[in-house]
């Protein structure tokens, strides 16, 4: 017997007690462990003009401003504060791969979690948040505003969204968040990167050159390499293609796993290559630790 479809309220409940759960698990982590660490790493990553004073010993000299000292006829120098505030920009990937998930989670609920962490870490430290959803078309778009009913919206949003396409391509994603921008923001892409081309490396190159910008890959391990599980069906989610696969014969496990671990590489020279860092979050592990090591890595790397 089938299952009763899911009717629509149904389906919102569903999601409110998602978001909730969701909601609770990542304060949790931001308020006891990473609040801090988002602080002292992402804050001041610029200064600001604010006034001019006099010479003091010890003072730079770079900072000395000619046109003031020839009028005032005494050395005076520009004082600089540092940028407080930070745009958060949460590009998540809402193909259809993101529907997967071998374990209780699919992938882009595990998105939805890594982003919450980052919103909510900003809403404690004051910064704005905004959310772009994206297949291979910008799904939706939240600009960036502070406080946490906004940081909640972000969470519904990419949670409750039904995305037009279940392709990916991150680039439009990637032009609207340079586009929209003004001041330097840290830019999450939250993304499984199961991408069929590079088309998008200009794009993460152009971004990259003016803001901060951090690649959140989810990964389930069950895509990563086959059982040997006797003739299967495969199925890819974002074009509908079937593919009958002998999974018992150890050549065609080893050519799919060769294949994987290129795309893999390819997608590491890429991040390398454009100075974006990479988040493993890996659907069978705990992501809290993976999100500790990296705010540690970044403070020592800043210092």
């Amino acid at each position: 017997m089938s299952a009763k479809p899911e009717t629509e309220d149904e389906r919102l409940t569903r999601i409110l007690k998602r978001v909730r759960k969701i909601e609770l698990i990542t304060r949790g982590i931001v308020k006891e462990t990473l609040g801090g660490a988002y602080h002292s790493r992402f804050k001041g990553q610029g200064i600001e003009f604010d006034d001019f004073r006099e010479y003091q010993p010890g003072d730079d000299v770079r900072f000395l401003d000619w046109n003031v000292t020839a009028r005032m006829n005494e050395p005076f120098v520009r004082k600089y504060i540092e940028e407080r505030e930070l745009t958060v920009m949460l590009v998540v990937d809402v193909s259809g791969s993101g529907d997967y998930g071998s374990h209780e989670d699919s992938k882009r609920e595990r998105a939805a979690e890594v982003a919450a962490v980052f919103a909510f870490s900003a809403v404690q430290n004051q910064d704005k948040v905004g959310l772009i959803l994206v297949s291979d078309q910008i799904e939706h778009y939240l600009p960036a505003q502070k406080g946490n009913s906004h940081a909640l919206r972000c969470l519904r949003d990419i949670l409750n969204h039904r995305p037009k396409s279940r392709q990916t391509n991150l680039a439009p994603a990637l032009d609207l968040a340079l586009e929209r921008i003004a001041h330097r923001a840290l830019v999450i892409v939250v993304s499984d990167f199961l991408i069929p081309n590079q088309t998008w490396e200009h794009s993460l190159r152009l971004l990259a050159a003016k803001h901060d910008v951090v690649a959140a890959q989810i990964t389930d391990p069950r895509e990563w390499e086959l059982p040997a599980a006797g003739r299967v069906c495969l199925q890819d989610p974002e074009t509908g293609e079937q593919y009958v696969v002998n999974t018992s014969h150890p050549a065609v496990r080893r050519h799919y796993a060769q294949r994987m671990s290129e795309r893999q590489e390819v997608l590491s020279r890429t991040l390398r290559k454009n100075g974006v860092e990479r988040l493993d979050i890996r659907m069978n592990d705990d992501y809290v630790p993976a999100l500790k090591t990296y705010f540690r890595s970044r403070k020592r790397r800043k210092r």
